[in-house]
C-alpha cells in the first residue's frame, strides 16, 4: 500500500471515530469540563473527588465503567515526616525499603491513634494496611466487592477508589522531571504534575508476603494531565488501542486477563515523549496505531513494560510470561500481519468503510453528532452520593454559586449551573413536605424553602425540572397549580426534542444544524432541546404516594412523557375529573404503545406499562389493571427491579 493510499485510509479512519466512537475535539474538551467542574463542585473539606479511567480521560467507551478517585484530606503521606506542618491532618511516613518499586508501606506515627484498628503490626512497626482499610470502608458505603484498589458498586458500573495523597514528588519518579529531551510534555505540564504529588491506593504487590500493608503508588492525575495535552490523534490512536484489546486480544480465552488497558496507556505515553507532537497528525494515524501496536509486542516478546514514571518497575513482572505470553504473542503477531484491517475484527468497527469517509466532515454536523453522543452519555447525570444532610448540600451549593459569580468562562458558568440544578432536584426531594395552608410557621417556612429549590431544578433540561416542580403542587394537594405546569411541560414535548438514550432522526439534525445552535454551548442545547428522565431518589418525598413502593430501596426514573400523563390523571381523579382521567388514560396508553419519546426500550417500556397498571387500578378498571402489570413483568421478569409481579400479588389477596 503506497503512502498516499495510506493517508487517505488514515483521514477516513480518523473521521470515522469522530463521527461514530470518540467525537470531536469540542466533544472531549466538553466532556473533560463536565468532569472538572462536576469534580470541583462536590470535592469538599473531608475528600477530592476525582474522575479517572476512560471518562475522566474525555473518553467514553462502550462496556466502560465509571472510574472515581476519592482523596481523603484527613491523612498524607510524606517521604520526610519533617515536612509535616499541619496539626490538623494525621501524617503517615513512607517506607520503602524491600518494597518493589512502584509500592510503598506507610509507617503510622505513635501519636496518631485514630488510625490503629486499619493498623498491622510488623518486626515491632505499626503500618496502614491496605486491606484493613479496604474493608473498613465497605462498612461505610453500598459496595458490594472489592476489585482491586477499588470498590465497586452493586451494579458494576462505578469503581471507587479511596486514596491518600502525598503533595511532594516522590524520590522514586524523580529521574522523570529531566528524563524527556523533547517539547513533550512542556515545562507547564511537567510543573503542574509535580506540584499535585502523588496518590496511594490501597492494594499491595501479589504474592508478597506483606501484601496487606503495602501501598501502590499511583500517578493517576499525573497520567491525566499528559492525556489531556494528547492531539486529537493521539487521543484516537490510544482509544483504537483500547478496542483492540477489549474486542479482539481479550475474546481469546487464553489472553482474557493478560493485558490491561494501563498497559497500554504506558506504551502510549512512552511513545508520545519519544516522538515529536507533529507526527501525530490525522493522515498519520494508521502509521502511529502500528508503532503502537509494533512496541506492544516488544514488550510481550520480552517480558518488559516498564512504568512512566518509575522505570524500575516492570509492570510484566510475574505477570506475561511461559505459554501464556507464547499464546498472546502469535495472536499479536497475527494481527499485525493485518495491517490496519486487523481493527475490522472489533464490532465498533467492522461497518468502517473507507469510501464513506473520504470527504471531510462538515463543523456544523460534528456539532449535531457532539450533541447527539452527549445525550446518549450513560454518565451524563452522573452526580455523587452525598450524604442527604441539610449541612452537606448546603456547602456545595453555596460552593456552586461562588463558581458561577468568580468564574469568567461562561461554558464553565453553565455547567455549574447545569450540576447545582440536578443537586437541587435531589435535595428537595429529602425535605418535609407540608402544606402552604398550615398556620404554623416552620411548616410555612418548609414549604417556601422545598418550593424554591425545586424551582431551581428547572435548569438542566426542558422538562422534567417543570414536572417535578408539579409533583411538589400535587403533594401539598394543589392540584390545579399542578396540571397548569403539566399542561405546559406537555406542550414542550414536541417533534424537534430529544430523550435520552434515543437515535436521532434526520429531522433533529437538520433542526440542531441551524446557525443559531451552533453557537450555543453544550448546557443551553440541553435547556432547550432534552426531555430527560425523571429522576426521584430514595425514600422521595416528592413522589406520589401511589409510586412511594419504587423508592423503598432504590433510585427510580420513568420517562417524563409518561409521567407527566400520570400525575395528570391523579389530578383529576382527585378533582373528580372523570371525563379527564378517562381521555389521559387513552392518550397514555397511545404514548405506551407507539414509544412516544420512550427510549432505553427495556427500562421505562416496563416501567411505562408498570405506572399505566397503577393508573388503571387507581380509576377502579382492575382487568386491564392486570393485564398492565402482566405485560411489564413480560418484559422484565426480575421482581428485584419490578414491583409489578408484587403489585399484581396485592390486587389478587383482596
Amino acid at each position: 500500500m503506497t503512502d498516499i493510499e495510506t493517508k487517505a485510509i488514515s483521514l477516513a479512519l480518523y473521521r470515522h471515530m469522530c463521527h461514530n466512537i470518540v467525537g470531536s475535539e469540542n466533544y472531549v474538551k466538553n466532556l473533560r469540563l463536565m468532569n472538572a467542574v462536576r469534580d470541583n463542585l462536590y470535592s469538599d473539606t473531608a475528600s477530592t473527588f476525582i474522575t479517572s479511567g476512560s471518562f475522566g480521560e474525555g473518553l467514553e467507551m462502550i462496556g466502560s465503567d465509571l472510574d472515581l478517585m476519592y482523596v481523603m484530606k484527613n491523612i498524607e503521606v510524606y517521604e520526610d515526616i519533617k515536612a509535616a506542618n499541619n496539626s490538623n491532618v494525621e501524617y503517615v511516613l513512607m517506607e520503602t525499603d524491600d518494597v518493589k518499586p512502584g509500592f510503598t508501606q506507610l509507617l503510622v506515627q505513635e501519636q496518631v491513634y485514630s488510625q490503629c484498628q486499619r493498623c498491622k503490626e510488623h518486626n515491632g512497626k505499626h503500618y496502614f494496611s491496605s486491606a484493613l482499610f479496604k474493608q473498613w470502608l465497605m462498612r461505610d458505603t453500598d459496595s458490594t466487592v472489592i476489585h482491586g484498589p477499588c470498590l465497586s458498586d452493586k451494579d458494576g458500573r462505578y469503581d471507587n477508589a479511596i486514596c491518600l495523597h502525598c503533595r511532594t514528588w516522590i524520590s522514586q519518579a524523580s529521574h522523570w522531571i529531566t528524563r524527556s529531551n523533547n517539547s513533550w510534555p512542556s515545562y507547564n505540564v511537567k510543573q503542574s504534575i509535580l506540584k499535585h504529588g502523588v496518590l496511594f491506593v490501597p492494594i499491595g504487590v501479589k504474592g508478597s508476603p506483606k501484601e496487606d500493608i503495602e501501598w501502590r503508588i499511583s500517578f493517576s492525575v499525573g497520567e491525566k494531565f499528559l492525556i489531556n495535552t494528547f492531539t486529537h490523534t493521539q487521543l484516537i490512536c490510544y482509544a483504537l488501542l483500547k478496542i483492540l484489546l477489549k474486542d479482539v486480544i481479550a475474546t481469546y480465552t487464553e489472553c482474557e486477563d493478560l493485558l490491561c488497558s494501563y498497559f497500554l496507556k504506558t506504551i502510549m505515553l512512552w511513545i508520545s515523549e519519544e516522538l515529536p507532537q507533529s507526527i501525530w497528525k490525522p493522515e498519520n494515524l494508521i502509521h502511529c496505531l502500528m508503532r503502537c501496536l509494533k512496541r506492544l509486542i516488544y514488550s510481550v516478546d520480552y517480558s518488559i513494560c516498564l512504568h512512566y514514571f518509575i522505570p524500575e518497575n516492570n509492570l510484566f513482572e510475574n505477570k506475561i510470561e511461559g505459554r501464556a505470553r507464547r499464546i498472546l504473542l502469535d495472536k499479536l503477531y497475527n494481527l499485525h500481519s493485518y495491517g490496519w484491517r486487523c481493527l475490522l475484527f472489533s464490532g465498533q468497527l467492522s461497518n468502517f468503510q473507507v469510501s464513506m469517509w473520504m470527504s471531510p466532515i462538515e463543523p456544523h454536523t460534528l456539532h449535531t453528532i457532539d450533541l447527539a453522543k452527549t445525550v446518549n452519555s450513560k454518565f451524563l447525570d452522573v452526580t455523587y452520593n452525598l450524604t442527604n444532610a441539610f449541612e452537606q448540600d448546603t456547602i456545595v451549593y453555596q460552593r456552586g454559586i461562588h463558581q458561577i459569580i468568580s468564574c469568567h468562562q461562561s461554558a464553565q458558568k453553565y455547567l455549574t449551573t447545569y450540576y447545582l440544578s440536578v443537586l437541587c432536584g435531589q435535595y428537595a426531594q429529602n425535605v418535609q413536605l407540608n402544606s402552604s395552608r398550615n398556620s404554623n410557621k416552620h411548616q410555612y417556612k418548609q414549604y417556601k424553602s422545598c418550593l424554591c429549590t425545586v424551582l431551581q431544578n428547572i435548569y438542566h433540561d426542558s422538562v422534567s425540572g417543570w414536572l417535578m416542580l408539579a409533583s411538589f403542587f400535587y403533594k401539598v394537594k394543589q392540584y390545579n397549580n399542578a396540571l397548569h405546569i403539566i399542561a405546559y411541560s406537555i406542550s414542550k414535548c414536541t417533534s424537534e426534542k430529544v430523550c435520552r438514550f434515543m437515535d436521532m432522526s434526520g429531522s433533529h439534525y437538520r433542526f440542531s444544524d441551524l446557525q443559531l445552535f451552533q453557537k450555543t454551548s453544550i448546557v443551553q442545547l440541553w435547556k432547550m432541546m432534552l426531555i430527560d428522565y425523571l429522576k426521584f431518589t430514595r425514600n422521595s418525598r416528592l413522589i406520589p404516594n401511589e409510586l412511594q413502593m419504587e423508592v423503598e430501596h432504590r433510585v427510580y426514573r420513568i420517562s417524563s412523557i409518561v409521567y407527566a400523563y400520570f400525575l395528570k390523571i391523579l389530578c383529576h381523579y382527585h378533582l373528580n375529573n372523570v371525563r379527564q382521567c378517562q381521555d389521559c388514560l387513552r392518550t397514555l396508553q397511545i404514548i405506551i404503545d407507539e414509544n412516544y419519546f420512550i427510549e432505553y426500550k427495556k427500562l421505562f417500556h416496563y416501567k411505562s406499562y408498570k405506572i399505566l397498571g397503577i393508573a388503571l387500578q387507581i380509576v377502579g378498571d382492575s382487568e386491564s389493571s392486570q393485564q398492565a402489570f402482566m405485560q411489564s413483568a413480560k418484559i422484565e421478569p426480575n421482581q428485584k427491579y419490578n414491583t409489578s409481579v408484587k403489585r399484581l400479588t396485592f390486587m389478587n389477596s383482596l
